[in-house]
Order: structure tokens, then sequence, then C-alpha cells
């Protein structure tokens, strides 16, 4: 499988790429800005994208929706609970002083279970609220994108419309630390982790 991490917008959001290597579908997760160098990327590989993927609704991981879909042409794929934040998505912009233009509603919502497919590979869908109410973690094989779930030694935020501490500390409990130690975490922000590592030396579950 082909894997990019892209750092992307105003506050340097991950953006990944996931490709097929031998049909080249592909899937973009939160793209949170800079769409020509998402692009670029896309079309260096011979990617044909085939779902835009919102790990949850903050504008800093979907501020790329609009532009992202009018070049690829591909659905926007994300969970319902965080419909009015992508509907909001002007106001969370000027929230922190950025003018952002609006997102367009998912052309699907996603539930907990589902499967993205890009031909061979899969992405299975968890629904791992807390960060926000329609965060969503999408793990394939050993590896699990996460949003803002869970960050090598911290936790997503909680202090943001619809956050919840107490439910974001049982997401990642329940969700992410059942999966195998090896595991590789790839956060919203920063470095990738280990199920494992964080686990053993996260002080929030310490």
């Amino acid at each position: 499988m082909i894997l990019e991490q892209l750092v992307v917008g105003m506050i340097q959001a991950n953006c990944y790429i996931l490709g097929d290597e031998d049909t080249r579908e592909a899937v973009v997760i939160d793209p949170g800005g800079d769409v020509p160098v998402i692009v670029r990327h896309l079309e260096a590989r011979g990617l044909k994208t085939v779902a835009i993927v919102a790990t949850h609704g903050h504008f800093d991981h979907v501020e790329g929706l609009a532009p992202l879909k009018r070049q690829t042409g591909a659905p926007i794929l994300a969970h319902r609970g965080d419909l009015a934040l992508i509907q909001g998505m002007k106001g969370q912009g000027l929230l922190f002083g950025v003018n952002v233009e609006a997102a367009p509603d998912p052309d699907r919502f996603l539930e907990d279970g589902d499967e993205i497919a890009f031909r061979s590979h899969a992405l299975t869908v968890l629904h791992t609220p807390g960060h926000s109410p329609g965060s969503v973690s999408l793990l394939t094989g050993k590896q699990v994108f996460v949003g803002d779930l869970l960050f090598a030694g911290s936790i997503g935020r909680t202090d943001l419309q619809g956050g919840d501490y107490d439910t974001l500390i049982r997401s990642v409990r329940t969700r992410i630390f059942t999966l195998p130690d090896d595991t590789v975490v790839h956060p919203g922000h920063g470095p990738a982790t280990t199920v494992g590592t964080e686990k053993r030396s996260n002080p929030f579950f310490s």
C-alpha cells in the first residue's frame, strides 16, 4: 500500500494519502488545507482519488474538502455526528482569525464498522468520539489513523464544541488500546506512535 503523510494548513495538520499500487486508486484522509500540494502528490504518484475522508469536523482537518472535491470529483465521507461542525466550518475559522471556504455536506455518512475500499485495501471505520461527537478512527491492517483522538504522549483537546474528556478516554481504552501493541498510530498532528508505546507511557493512561 502507498502511504504518504503531508503536513498541511495553518495549524499543521497531518493529511494522509493511501493508495493501491496496482490500480492507483487512493483515499485522502483529512485534507486540512494546501490542496494544490495534495493534488501534486496525487498526480506525481498517478493516483485517482476515490474517497475523501474526514476523521472529524474541525476546520484544520477539513478546510480542503471543497477544493479537493472540485479537483478530484471524489465523494466526501464523514460521520453524521460532526455534520454541524462541518457545516459551521467558516465560523470555526473565524474563531482562529482565518477566512475559510464553506465545506459541502458529506456525500456519505460513516457508521461504526463500515469499510472504505480502494481495490485490494480497505479502511474499517471505528467510531471514537470524545474529541468531537463524530470523530472516527480508520483501521487497515496494523495501522490506524486516529485524527485528534490520540497523540504521541498526549490526547486530543476536549474543550472545543462537542468534546468530552471521559468519552475520549473511553474511546481510546476500548477501541484503540484493544488493538495489537505493534499497531502504528497515525495521529492528526505530530509523529506516529504505537498502541503499545501509548499504553505504557502516555501520562493520560498511566
